[in-house]
């Protein structure tokens, strides 16, 4: 026997540590999905990361008198946005600030 076979391992402790490595890629793999699509806040969720690569902004406003928004300034200088410009919208309502009489 030479000192290259005292060294290899056997085919079982590959075996393990494949398995061992597989399953924590799972486990990281599940994480970041629940991260992205669970959570829907941070620098890592997909609203986010979807702002950030297609020139779009997640934001909430109140709805002004006469139902305006107003598009914070953030937001416009990062995409750009100057009065005149025409934009997209789409509405979520978040949440109600009125008496359900």
């Amino acid at each position: 026997m030479t000192d290259e076979d005292e060294t290899m391992w056997p085919p079982t402790v590959w075996a393990r540590q494949f398995q061992e490595a597989s399953e924590q890629a799972v486990e990281r793999q599940t994480e970041f999905a629940q991260q992205l699509f669970n959570n829907g806040a941070g620098p890592n969720s997909l609203p986010e990361m979807a702002a950030s690569t297609m020139g779009t902004a997640t934001f909430k406003t109140r709805v002004q008198s006469g139902g305006r928004i107003s598009i914070p300034d953030a937001e416009r200088e990062a995409l750009d946005i100057e009065e005149g410009d025409i934009v997209q919208t789409v509405v979520i309502p978040v949440k109600r600030n009125r008496d359900e009489s």
